[in-house]
């Protein structure tokens, strides 16, 4: 065991937990709890955000994504930044304005009805421990390589952490656990972006060079077509990308822990500035790492180019660099895991047990044990998941993520808030055809099918890898058919219902 890669591992560890002690001072209530009782400031909780966006798969894939197929690698980048776009025109706001703690209550804000909490809080479920798995993969395969500790060992320490932030912090030592990565993260890269550009004398022209003499592709390099060639296949991908953000639980929820419009807005700005100039960085590095290390000797260390910017590290400052970089992605896995078992942690605790199963009846001491134990019991879920699928590539779960996101939840956010038309039934309908549409698609596609390394060795039934394409239409028009089908009646007044969303004013109608 190499002792400066264990000194950094300890030292994140120990500052983690100082943290979540700080923090568990003050989550005695659930409202503290679920959303840090709005305290934060708008740059905090965009860091806050930007932490819990950048997994480690942006950190450690999308470096090795760009080294090994150029710009088709970047373009994923590109598809995460948009996707605030979305986020800050249509959802940010009201989500803040209709909801408490979940995303359940924000549809339940115009349809009261505990199916429709059920089909959310199920959603929020499946998503969050989908996103949970490779997270969690990834952190046993990264700790095994620099501590030499078994893959077992491995996740259950991290599953033990990520727990222990949650069950004992909440919200808020999960916020600070994020806003502590973003800052070490952002100084990493910048640091090794640095690095790379001294390493050629601040010669641009002379880094793009090697970089064509590092690659197979030559000028190639800087033409797309080299990951996707299928158009439909990269249409599918940037699709299911721009759209899946604003349909991820454990980001929507962030926009509860500040305390108004004003702080929502700068949230996500923030977010956005911090994760476009992070994924600038990217470039940088994956041209680095084409350049430095280059394709062949990066494909024999590892053909998935996950380790693409531990390499670039250590062939340019070493182990120390290295051991440095490494525990920036071990923080940005627990930062990013602890942030979706907050997330599956409310839709549990507080839409399924306090909403329907004590139909709200229960005190503040019972909803906080309630959320407490709900996040013992999704974190041993999620690790029991990760020790099981050690041996099986799960990475393509991060991309299934944003096609369940897209075609299920944001469905069903956009027309509650925007449709004056838009039904209960459409929701249930919407939600439902969504969620059956991108795991069938899954099931039937060849991440599941695959002669040669898939789950059922057989030809797939349905060709394309990125299904989003054929899924996330599939929810919209089932949202859409099952509202003109069945109408309903109201039992909010949606021009009341509007207002209150786009500016949090609620307002009396008629006689009500």
């Amino acid at each position: 065991m190499n002792f400066t890669y264990f000194l950094f591992f300890v030292c994140i560890v120990i500052c983690t937990l100082i943290i979540t002690y700080w923090a568990a001072r003050r989550s005695q209530t659930t409202f503290q709890f679920y959303t840090a009782a709005g305290e934060l400031t708008g740059i905090q909780n965009g860091m806050a955000i930007a932490g819990d966006y950048i997994s480690a798969a942006s950190f450690l894939g999308i470096v090795g994504a760009i080294a090994l197929n150029g710009y088709d690698g970047f373009l994923y980048s590109l598809g995460f930044l948009v996707s605030y776009l979305v986020v800050l025109l249509f959802v940010a706001e009201p989500i803040h304005h209709l909801g408490k703690y979940s995303l359940g209550d924000v549809i339940c804000a115009r349809f009261p009805s505990n199916q429709i909490r059920w089909i959310m809080a199920i959603g929020s479920f499946i998503i969050s421990i989908f996103y949970m798995i490779p997270q969690l993969v990834a952190s046993g395969l990264l700790i095994r390589l620099l501590l030499d500790l078994d893959y077992t060992t491995s996740v259950l320490i991290i599953g033990s952490l990520m727990t222990v932030y949650v069950v004992f912090g909440g919200m808020i030592a999960t916020s600070w656990v994020q806003i502590v990565k973003t800052i070490l993260l952002m100084s990493s890269t910048f640091l090794l972006s640095l690095i790379v550009f001294s390493y050629y004398n601040w010669d641009i022209n002379d880094l793009l060079q090697k970089v064509k003499a590092g690659t197979p592709f030559g000028d190639q390099f800087f033409m797309p077509g080299h990951l996707l060639s299928n158009p439909y296949e990269m249409i599918s991908l940037y699709v299911a990308l721009i759209l899946g953000t604003a349909g991820l639980p454990h980001i929507l929820i962030r926009f509860y822990t500040v305390k108004n419009a004003a702080e929502v807005r700068k949230s996500v700005l923030t977010a956005s500035w911090i994760i476009g100039l992070f994924y600038v960085m990217t470039l940088v590095l994956g041209l680095g790492t084409a350049a430095v290390i280059g394709y062949d000797e990066l494909i024999v260390a590892d053909s998935t180019g996950n380790l693409a910017a531990p390499l670039l590290a250590k062939a340019l400052g070493g182990d120390f660099l290295l051991a440095f970089v490494s525990a920036i992605a071990f923080t940005t896995v627990v930062a990013v895991v602890a942030g979706l078992v907050i997330s599956a942690t409310t839709a549990f605790s507080h839409d399924l047990y306090h909403h329907i199963f004590k139909k709200g009846k229960t005190t503040e001491k019972e909803q906080l044990r309630a959320a407490q134990w709900s996040a013992f019991g999704i974190g041993l879920i999620s690790t029991l998941f990760a020790l099981g699928l050690k041996n099986i590539n799960v990475t393509f779960l991060v991309s299934l993520t944003f096609i369940v996101a897209a075609s299920s939840n944001l469905p069903i956010i956009l027309f509650t808030i925007y449709w004056k038309r838009f039904s209960q039934t459409g929701a249930i309908i919407g939600m439902v055809s969504g969620l059956v549409a991108s795991l069938s698609l899954l099931v039937l596609g060849p991440h599941i099918m695959n002669v040669e390394n898939g789950w059922i060795l057989r030809e797939p039934i349905f060709s394309l890898y990125n299904p989003g394409i054929i899924a996330i239409p599939i929810g919209f028009l089932g949202a859409i058919i099952g509202s003109l089908l069945f109408p309903g009646r109201e039992k909010v007044d949606f021009e009341t219902f509007y207002i209150k969303a786009q500016t949090g004013i609620s307002i009396r109608r008629g006689n009500d």
